[in-house]
């Protein structure tokens, strides 16, 4: 959650329920209003995997290839396939593919939903 939301979150929780229900109705009515700006996101970078690459610079390549996608939100996944490769020993390139199914899934569900 971004700060703005938790502080906003945090000032809705210190409002007695009459004044959280008028704070509601607004953000209602805010957002009904609001127009829908369409967002386009481009198409991925095409950066050429090379023959022998570490995992560190696949995700770089990666975060490279597709500077559309908001990285904070994949880290889990990421650090779960680096921790497979550093601690469990899973090959370089196992992973690699493995990251790179997982960026161009997130591209397309992001693809998808604008």
């Amino acid at each position: 959650m971004k700060r703005d939301e938790k502080d906003l979150l945090r000032l809705f929780r210190a409002l007695p329920p009459e004044q959280q229900d008028t704070l509601f109705s607004f953000a209602e009515f805010l957002a009904a209003r609001a127009v829908e700006i369409p967002c386009e996101i481009g198409d991925p970078e095409s950066i050429p995997r090379p023959d022998e690459e570490k995992v560190v610079h696949a995700i770089k390549r990666l975060r490279a290839t597709y500077p559309m996608l908001d990285h904070s939100k994949m880290l889990h996944e990421i650090s779960e396939y680096m921790t497979q490769h550093l601690v469990m020993g899973k090959s370089a390139g196992e992973v690699i593919d493995a990251l790179e199914t997982v960026f161009r899934k997130h591209y397309e569900v992001l693809r998808d939903t604008v």
